[in-house]
């Protein structure tokens, strides 16, 4: 009896043990794009605003975690919700071309299939995010770009659509009417002042990585210009190590193979995720010119942030359930 009684003990603790270590594993982190994002210029209504959007975007991927949900599930829902929120340059919060309209692009990545899907050009899709993802599961593409990932789109009824004008906002249109102001007067735009980006990187209870990246681009950007946000390795990339989810100034981040190189300097040279992060961000993106930020995440749960700009709209989940939002350099 008392050994039966010991084994049977032995046996529901040892059968707790995994979901204990699988739940303390997961862990998400989140951008709202890095720029000039000074406290002068952004109420405390407007950041209360910020925050809170935040703080949805981040329940809405932890929820899909704690219950056993995977990375790509938890990116997936985090983006929606920020692309939902006219404060962030992504969905409803897309900044104007030249003219006029809107172009948005989105990426996503599976780190342990290594499968990817992306768009580009899109002006009629309500959840970029989510057409990336459907590329990437009903297709045997990565990359969709323009009237082609619309009649993509027009074959999967999952899909939402919109009218072209339903990311329109006004604080979007006052910026493009500056940045045309200062083009006009042959002034050239503040780098970092006029684009933007969402994205989210999560690791689930399995230990699997995925990453999202979501934006409407440049403002007053011409000719079909792409950044960074669809293209794998550059804004965006997982792997069965290391996620990561870039924000800034994307023709930098393209040449600097920003997101892929934070993760092969692990993989390749030993890096820790700060290390890597730090010394791709902060050091080869200024080298070339560039600025902005990134957010990352390795399999043990770590988190890294850097970012070169005044700010960064930020939120993080670490596995031990710690929490936080971040919107200024200073910030704690």
């Amino acid at each position: 009896m008392i050994r039966t009684s010991l084994l049977l003990a032995l046996g529901l603790g040892l059968a707790a043990m995994p979901a204990f270590a699988e739940e303390a594993r997961t862990a998400l982190v989140i951008h709202g794009g890095a720029g000039v994002i000074e406290r002068r210029a952004l109420s405390q209504q407007d950041e209360r605003a910020v925050r809170k959007d935040l703080d949805r975007a981040l329940d809405a991927g932890h929820a899909v975690l704690r219950t056993g949900g995977s990375a790509l599930d938890a990116v997936t829902a985090s983006i929606v919700v920020l692309e939902e929120s006219p404060w962030f340059n992504a969905g409803k919060g897309a900044v104007f071309n030249a003219a006029g309209g809107h172009e948005l692009d989105a990426s996503i990545m599976e780190g342990q299939t290594r499968r990817a899907g992306a768009v580009a050009g899109l002006s009629t899709v309500r959840s970029p995010i989510t057409l990336a993802r459907t590329v990437m599961e009903h297709s045997p593409h990565v990359m969709m770009a323009g009237a082609g990932a619309e009649a993509f789109a027009d074959t999967r009824p999952e899909i939402a659509r919109v009218r072209p004008d339903w990311f329109d906002t006004d604080r979007r249109r006052e910026q493009l009417e500056e940045a045309r102001r200062m083009e006009n007067a042959g002034q050239a735009a503040i780098p970092s002042s006029y684009f933007g980006t969402v994205g989210a990187v999560a690791l689930d209870r399995q230990g699997h990585i995925a990453a999202a990246t979501s934006t409407g681009g440049m403002t007053n950007k011409r000719f079909g210009r792409v950044g960074d946000a669809p293209i794998i390795g550059a804004g965006n990339w997982a792997d069965d190590r290391c996620g990561v989810s870039g924000t800034g100034w994307g023709e930098f981040y393209i040449r600097a193979a920003v997101a892929h190189d934070i993760c092969a300097r692990m993989a390749y040279r030993g890096d820790s995720l700060a290390v890597a992060a730090e010394a791709v961000v902060n050091g080869e993106v200024v080298k070339l010119g560039g600025n902005g930020g990134a957010i990352a995440l390795d399999r043990e749960g770590n988190i890294a942030m850097p970012f070169n700009t005044s700010g960064m709209y930020r939120a993080w989940i670490k596995p031990d359930g710690s929490r936080g939002t971040a919107v200024f350099r200073d910030d704690k």
